[in-house]
């Protein structure tokens, strides 16, 4: 049987039949405001608090201070395991798309990390216009992490109506070996949030819509209820 990783976040072990499988490379999509750097970012600060499990977060847009503020108001703070050498906060400049093998790899092995958010692959896009050298780096990037030990997030922005696909680009959830898709869509006269197993490889998973919400912990999975999004 596969090594489980505990995401930590309440209702998502359910639905993906245990957790994350360990050393895979997860892909978490999603529209904006559907809460993609909210999950991203408890998936590590579980890591730190509940399992002992060193985190590096790689952002490629937003800056450090930005995010620890944003998930204060949760109450996570990121400042003392940083301080402590057991987190890596990395903002990182993807004009030098070049040298992020090397910085990610020495963060890891200088804090010994098992966890690893990157944050987003929609943004990296942008400076690799080719879809293929994109597949190409993303892949690269999950052998690298798969031999350092880590269990990592690719973050990558869904966009808006219908029939736009589950990612920017086209190509990560086929790089990825699962897919998490969070909507955030109105329905009715209302905006709803689900999430959607898209794929496990190896692994069974829920494959129903499920509803969650961004509570004042951080983000709820309900795994026994059924969410029917306008999609």
């Amino acid at each position: 049987m596969e090594e489980r990783i505990k995401t930590g976040i309440p209702g998502l072990d359910e639905i993906t039949n245990g957790g994350f499988i360990k050393n895979q490379l997860i892909l978490i999509s999603g529209t904006s405001g559907a809460g993609k750097t909210i999950m991203s970012t408890q998936y590590i600060y579980a890591g730190l608090t509940q399992f002992k499990e060193n985190g590096v977060y790689l952002s490629f847009e937003e800056q450090p201070e930005s995010i620890k503020a944003n998930v204060a108001t949760f109450g996570w703070d990121l400042d003392t395991p940083q301080n402590d050498g057991r987190f890596n906060f990395i903002k990182y400049d993807p004009y030098h798309v070049e040298d992020v093998f090397d910085i990610i790899s020495n963060s890891v092995r200088d804090i010994k990390a098992k966890r690893v958010v990157i944050d987003s692959i929609s943004a990296l896009g942008l400076y690799l216009r080719d879809p293929v050298e994109l597949r190409r780096m993303i892949f690269n990037l999950s052998m690298i992490l798969r031999k350092l030990d880590c269990t990592t997030i690719i973050v990558s922005e869904m966009l808006p109506g219908e029939n736009k696909g589950i990612s920017r680009y086209g190509v990560e959830e086929f790089v990825a070996d699962s897919v998490v898709v969070l909507y955030y869509e109105r329905f009715q006269s209302a905006f709803t949030r689900s999430i959607q197993i898209w794929k496990s490889r190896g692994s069974d998973h829920s494959l129903k819509l499920h509803p969650y919400k961004i509570t004042s912990e951080g983000i709820k999975v309900y795994p026994d209820e059924e969410a029917f999004a306008g999609m």
